[in-house]
């Protein structure tokens, strides 16, 4: 005979086996779907309600002791608690046995980590700072992992390391997880995104050649732009702003896939006119004054997703507590990565040849906000990168309608449907509210771009507004 697992077990009324009389919803549920009749009968409720599942699993691990102390026999236990009281049986039970002690090792087991020994790509740039940090700052170690964070030379190499399975999970570009789920680019498989890494944090370079069209961005005909993947913000931002100018970026520029270590090297070799890159390169284009920064993204959107963790979701389900375990690491570290008075900690940290191999003053402008823009000013931008690790399902919409405009997807496109799929909001409320974090209170939200209002609500109108484009 199973028993209830939810009962007070220190209650000498109450039952807590499932018998014949037994009043519980589920059993009550059991017996009517049995005899397929309806029934009015009131059902007795005498499981109490928890606020998480911490707390459950605290009540059924003490139930369970305390069922065993007296040989799962519940007529004894009933009897005793009613001699002694059901706190005098509480103490009894706590002065024999470590009751506290044996929660907390089986809730740790239970937590236990499937794999421990894990390997995370990254592509070294500022983007990347929370998955990177962890390793040097302690956050893995925190939560039970061995991480080898293994530096990737590009997206695409970055992909296909995590679909053959040599990589347990990787830093992406928001727009991958999505790419890969609906097979763009690559064969299809479900991935998953239960956290973003970085907001804002890119910027559009130009050769200090052009200086002289820094004011125009019309004037970049013909130009060749490079940009780190094709699905990525920084493809979609930079097609985005140009067009706003009337130029066709699949006319009227070229736009060459570069990865970010190299692009600084191409701007100098005068094979690329500028791009739209991660940090560091933009402000090490500055440092090596080969280039300037024309415009900070977040100029373009304040508050635009970049990069993310992402797994497939066959990581997710095979090794739930790895997972989950992972997410929680990275995002105490996203959240760590977000005051300002850590940034040069984190600058040092992840300075090194092993990690981003960049001069800790040029990432500290990055990460601090203070910076020299090639153009002889020196600015303060506290959010020119921020982290904040929410996964907006808004933000996966915009995503699409952007793959959408330019060709990259087509026809009939779930745009709700596929960035609930992939981009895990719930996962990322849970472990950011376990770890005293504010929650959004819903996953869909406008924005304004360039003056222009995207609604989430209205994808397909909102792909169809722009005079250029393929959508």
């Amino acid at each position: 005979m199973t028993s209830k697992s939810f009962g007070d077990p220190y209650d000498g009324d109450l039952d807590l086996r499932h018998s014949k009389q037994c009043g519980c919803k589920s059993c009550e549920t059991t017996k009517q779907s049995a005899s397929k009749q309806a029934t009015s009968q009131e059902t007795i409720d005498t499981e109490p309600a928890f606020s998480n599942t911490d707390d459950a699993l605290s009540h059924m691990i003490e139930s369970a002791v305390v069922r065993s102390v007296f040989g799962h026999n519940d007529i004894s236990r009933r009897s005793f608690a009613k001699l002694l009281g059901g706190g005098s049986l509480a103490a009894a039970i706590g002065s024999v046995f470590p009751i506290e002690a044996a929660k907390a090792a089986i809730a740790e087991s239970l937590g236990k980590p499937e794999k421990s020994k894990l390997a995370v790509g990254f592509v070294p740039i500022t983007c990347a700072t929370p998955i990177i940090m962890a390793k040097p700052l302690g956050f893995y170690s925190k939560y039970g992992l061995d991480v080898d964070v293994i530096k990737t030379a590009g997206w695409a190499v970055a992909r296909d390391k995590s679909l053959n399975k040599e990589y347990d999970a990787a830093h992406m570009l928001t727009p991958m997880p999505l790419a890969i789920t609906m097979g763009a680019g690559s064969v299809a498989e479900p991935y998953l995104m239960p956290a973003v890494e970085n907001i804002n944090g890119q910027a559009i370079v130009l050769h200090v050649d052009h200086a002289d069209k820094n004011d125009d961005p019309s004037k970049w005909k013909g130009f060749k732009f490079g940009v780190p993947f094709e699905y990525s913000m920084h493809n979609f931002l930079l097609r985005y702003y140009v067009a706003e100018f009337g130029l066709d970026p699949d006319v009227d520029i070229q736009i060459r896939v570069v990865p970010p270590p190299e692009m600084v090297a191409n701007l100098k070799a005068g094979n690329l006119d500028g791009y739209l890159s991660p940090d560091p390169f933009n402000q090490r284009a500055v440092w090596e004054k080969v280039g300037f920064i024309h415009k900070l993204t977040k100029d373009i959107w304040d508050g635009h997703p970049c990069c993310a963790f992402a797994c497939s979701a066959e990581f997710a389900n095979t090794m739930p507590n790895t997972y989950g375990n992972l997410l929680k690491a990275l995002i105490d570290a996203t959240q760590y990565a977000s005051p300002a008075e850590n940034r040069q900690e984190i600058a040092e940290a992840i300075a090194p040849k092993n990690y981003l191999n960049q001069p800790v003053p040029v990432i500290a402008q990055v990460l601090t906000g203070r910076y020299a823009d090639g153009l002889g000013n020196i600015k303060d931008v506290p959010d020119r990168i921020d982290f904040d690790p929410f996964p907006w399902h808004s933000m996966g919409v915009w995503i699409l309608t952007q793959m959408k405009r330019w060709g990259y997807i087509e026809g009939d496109v779930d745009y709700k449907g596929i960035s609930e799929q992939v981009y895990n909001a719930a996962d990322c409320a849970s472990v950011m509210k376990s770890l005293g974090l504010e929650v959004p209170t819903k996953t869909y939200q406008s924005y304004e771009i360039m003056g222009k209002t995207f609604d989430p609500d209205q994808p397909e109108a909102y792909v169809k507004s722009f005079p250029i484009g393929k959508g």
